[in-house]
């Protein structure tokens, strides 16, 4: 279920999700623009309380919009953050029965365990781990475009799931080797030399 603290303003919310295309230990440029720290969060349909948070966060942040960004009117055309899972990624099982927002920040996250203490290593935390991500809706005018968006603020690890990325891992790739360390002495003994 989504949280929020109650000193956070309304357009904040923590929500408790899957991460997916986890660029969060570094920022990247996508499709040639600025470089910056993002992450998508899928919800699971189900997740009614949580989707009725990010909902009403949503609505506060176009209200906090309409008098600053949009000249006192939302906007008829607003582009909005949450995605169908089904019907914007219909190819990605792990999309399946969610919905989605992607998040992003200028600003590395901070990103903790359960028990709130930094992870500082990149294999920790990523693509297909579960977490709390707290994020600021926020409204945008730029180019001709008027809409509402996601700032990415800080990650918790909550618990590891299977990942995401296209590369295996070691695990899966290497079976355990039976015997000693010392027992291997440079002849062919593993079959890599012929």
């Amino acid at each position: 279920m989504a949280t929020t603290n109650n000193t956070a303003s309304a357009t904040k919310v923590i929500v408790p999700c899957r991460i997916s295309f986890a660029n969060i230990w570094e920022a990247r440029s996508i499709n040639g623009s600025e470089e910056k720290y993002s992450v998508s969060l899928l919800i699971p349909k189900d997740d009614k309380a949580t989707l009725a948070k990010i909902k009403k966060a949503i609505e506060a942040a176009k209200e906090a919009a309409k008098e600053k960004k949009w000249n006192g009117k939302i906007p008829a055309n607003l582009k909005l953050p949450m995605h169908d899972g089904d019907i914007d990624r219909p190819d990605d099982e792990n999309y399946a029965g969610h919905f989605f927002f992607n998040a992003t920040s200028k600003d590395a996250p901070q990103i903790v365990d359960r028990h709130v203490q930094p992870i500082l290593d990149p294999m920790e935390c990523g693509s297909g781990d579960y977490c709390n991500v707290s994020v600021n809706f926020y409204g945008f005018a730029a180019s001709g475009n008027k809409g509402i968006a996601a700032g990415l603020q800080n990650i918790q690890l909550v618990r590891h799931g299977e990942r995401l990325a296209g590369r295996p891992s070691a695990s899966s790739d290497f079976a355990e080797i039976e015997g000693e360390d010392d027992d291997f002495d440079g002849d062919d003994d593993m079959g890599f030399l012929s």
